[in-house]
C-alpha cells in the first residue's frame, strides 16, 4: 500500500515537473534524446565552424586555394597535367592532393568552397525566410484583395520552372551590369545569385504561414486582442508570431540544404559562381572533367556536399519532431 502510494506521489511530480517546463524546454528535451538529430547537428555545426575558421585554417596548413602549386613546382604534375604521385597527388604536403592541369591545393580549395557555399546559402536562406514570413503573415491576417493579390503572385511563382529560369535568366541578368566581353565580379555574381534565388524562393513559405495565419486569425485569443484595441502590428508580433515559431523554424532548416545544392547546381551548369572562385558547385563542375583519369579529385567535394545536405535534412526532421511531436512517424 505504502509503495502505491510512492509511486502515484512519484507520478504526479513527474508530471507537475513537465507541466512546469515551457514548450521550448520540453522541445529541446525531446530533441536531446534523438541521437541522430544530436549527430546531425554536431556535423552541421562543425561544417559552419570550419567554413567561419577557413582562413585560420588554410594558414596554419601553410597553402591557399589560388596558388597552382603544381605548375610553379616540377614534378608535382606528370606530362599529362594530372597529379604525378598516385591518388590524386596525396602526400604528407598535400592532405587533399592537387587539381589537375593547375595543380592548386584542393584541401584549402574545399575549405573556402563550403565557406563561400555556405555563406551565399545561409544569407539566401535568410532573406527568403524573412520575405516569405511578411508576405504569408501579411496575406493571412489582411485577407480580401491583398489576399487574393499575393495569392495570385505566389501561384505564378511556384508555376515557373525555377531551374531553368535561372539557367536562362541568370547571364542576362549580369550583361545588365558587365558587357560580356568584360569579366564579370564576384560580388555581381553574388548579388544576382542571391536575388534571383530569394525573388523565386519565399512562395511555398508564404503559402503555408497563410495558412496558418488564416486559421490562427479565427481564434479566441486574437479575437480577444482585437476586442481590446489591439493593433494589427501588436496582434501580428504579440499572438500570431509566438504560434508560427515552429513551421518557421522547421521550413528553415529544411530550405538551407535545398538552397546548397541549388547553388552548387548553378555553379555546376557555369552560370553561378566561376572558377578560380571557391565553391562546391565549381570543384563539381570542373572535377567532372577529369574523373575518369583522377576519380579523387572529384570524391572530396562530392562526400562533403552530401555529408552536409544529408545532416541538414535529418537535423531537420527531428527539429520537426521535437517541436511538433504529432508528426513524428
Amino acid at each position: 500500500m505504502t509503495d502505491d502510494i510512492v509511486a502515484k506521489s512519484d507520478t504526479s511530480d513527474a508530471s507537475k515537473g513537465s507541466q512546469s517546463r515551457s514548450p521550448g524546454q520540453l522541445a529541446w528535451r525531446r530533441f536531446k534524446r534523438d541521437r541522430t538529430g544530436v549527430i546531425s547537428a554536431i556535423v552541421v555545426i562543425l561544417f559552419f565552424v570550419i567554413g567561419i575558421a577557413a582562413p585560420l585554417i588554410a594558414k596554419l596548413y601553410g597553402k591557399d586555394p589560388y596558388t597552382t602549386y603544381g605548375i610553379n613546382t616540377p614534378g608535382l604534375l606528370g606530362d599529362n597535367g594530372y597529379p604525378a604521385k598516385p591518388n590524386g597527388g596525396i602526400d604528407g604536403e598535400f592532405w587533399f592532393g592537387l587539381d589537375p592541369q593547375l595543380g592548386r591545393d584542393v584541401f584549402t580549395f574545399l575549405l573556402y568552397a563550403i565557406r563561400n557555399s555556405l555563406l551565399i546559402s545561409t544569407a539566401i536562406t535568410l532573406l527568403v525566410m524573412i520575405v516569405g514570413v511578411v508576405i504569408g503573415v501579411t496575406a493571412g491576417y489582411v485577407g480580401g484583395k491583398t489576399d487574393w493579390l499575393l495569392g495570385r503572385v505566389i501561384d505564378i511563382l511556384l508555376a515557373f520552372p525555377q531551374q531553368l529560369f535561372f539557367v536562362a535568366f541568370t547571364p542576362v541578368v549580369l550583361n545588365l551590369f558587365v558587357p560580356p566581353n568584360e569579366d564579370t565580379p564576384t560580388w555581381i555574381v553574388v548579388v544576382s545569385l542571391i536575388t534571383l534565388l530569394v525573388v523565386f524562393g519565399w512562395a511555398s513559405i508564404a503559402r503555408l504561414l497563410r495558412g496558418q495565419v488564416l486559421a490562427l486569425r479565427e481564434r479566441e485569443f486574437v479575437e480577444a486582442a482585437k476586442v481590446t484595441g489591439a493593433s494589427p502590428a501588436r496582434i501580428i508580433f504579440k499572438e500570431l508570431l509566438p504560434n508560427l515559431w515552429t513551421p518557421i523554424l522547421i521550413q528553415g532548416t529544411l530550405l538551407l540544404p535545398a538552397m546548397v545544392t541549388a547553388e552548387a547546381g548553378l555553379a555546376f551548369l557555369g552560370v553561378g559562381m566561376q572558377d578560380p572562385t571557391p565553391d562546391w558547385g565549381v570543384m563539381l563542375g570542373y572535377a567532372a572533367g577529369f574523373y575518369q583519369d583522377d576519380f579523387t579529385f572529384l570524391l572530396f567535394p562530392g562526400i562533403t556536399m552530401v555529408i552536409f545536405v544529408l545532416a541538414f535534412n535529418l537535423l531537420g526532421d527531428s527539429l520537426r519532431d521535437a517541436l511538433d511531436p504529432k508528426t513524428k512517424r
